[in-house]
């Protein structure tokens, strides 16, 4: 492990393989209760892991998980790991109105602080989605009183995205004056290009030697914070198979995950993780961005 005090943010976004928005077109949200759920199995697995290991995580859970198994979500809690709110039904949130991603933003926070006993102050959409088309929903974070986002992702890619925004934590300065704290996720500057490097699907389809070197690009040998993510469907290779899905979708859900298990036991190792505000407190944000200007 690096004995660098950078500590990086260990992030696990709990939601199950028919909550993906790669399966929307196929699964409709009427029918999740129709599937067999293996979400608190492999999130155990991942709390087993990293209380072998040692560390303390940020766990994003969906509201939907969350009234399905309020006991794994207590246990997480319990156990010291960060609880932090992924919404209530994995929408994106730039295909929501304004006040249906209140609603539901609002009934997540409840849920999970109803379960832990805590104030829930961070929050992560669905799939990365607050973009240019959505940064309206940073002011209802705001009014909801979260403190801190993990949304952005400053790359170009067909569902999500703000290309060119900071990518180490930021504030964020809202037009009402109020300020929340941006941890945007992980990407490098290869060639001019920024390259994801946060995790998930890149992480699995990455070879572990590219994904470990973009990363310690993207640190600038541990000086900076970085997020890592995953999701506890990812270490599951027997889950159920879902048909009729697009070939870009089973490519982007399913390759790789048989090594995904044994690869983030190598990046534990190989960096030093902890959660999202282990990860804040270890730096000074010292860059405050106007909304307007990612726009």
């Amino acid at each position: 492990m690096s004995n660098s005090s950078v500590v990086h943010a260990m992030t696990v976004d709990v939601e199950d393989y028919f909550h993906v928005s790669a399966f929307y077109k196929v699964i409709s949200q009427g029918d999740w209760d129709k599937w067999p759920t293996r979400v608190e199995e492999n999130t155990l697995k991942l709390l087993d892991l990293f209380e072998q290991r040692k560390i303390k995580c940020t766990f994003f859970v969906l509201g939907w998980v969350a009234e399905r198994f309020p006991e794994l979500i207590r246990k997480l809690s319990e156990q010291g790991h960060e609880i932090a709110s992924h919404g209530y039904s994995h929408q994106l949130v730039y295909t929501q109105t304004p006040e249906v991603f209140r609603e539901e933003t609002k009934k997540s926070k409840d849920i999970l602080e109803q379960i832990t006993q805590q104030p829930i102050l961070g929050y992560r959409a669905a799939s990365y989605s607050i973009t240019r088309k959505s940064l309206w929903a940073l002011d209802i974070l705001d009014e909801l009183g979260f403190e801190w986002d993990s949304s952005i992702f400053p790359v170009h890619h067909d569902n999500y995205g703000v290309p060119g925004s900071p990518t180490q934590p930021y504030t964020i300065e809202l037009e009402n004056g109020n300020k929340i704290t941006e941890f945007p996720l992980t990407s490098a500057k290869v060639m001019g290009m920024s390259i994801p490097a946060a995790g998930g699907g890149y992480f699995r389809q990455y070879p572990y030697a590219l994904s470990r070197w973009l990363f310690e690009r993207a640190s600038v040998n541990q000086t900076r914070p970085l997020i890592f993510y995953l999701h506890p469907w990812e270490i599951d290779p027997d889950q159920p198979r879902v048909p009729n899905a697009s070939f870009k979708s089973k490519f982007r859900h399913y390759t790789n995950l048989h090594r995904c298990y044994g690869r983030l036991e190598r990046m534990i190792n190989d960096f030093n993780f902890g959660t999202i505000q282990q990860s804040l407190g270890s730096v000074n944000i010292d860059q405050n961005v106007h909304i307007s200007t990612l726009r």
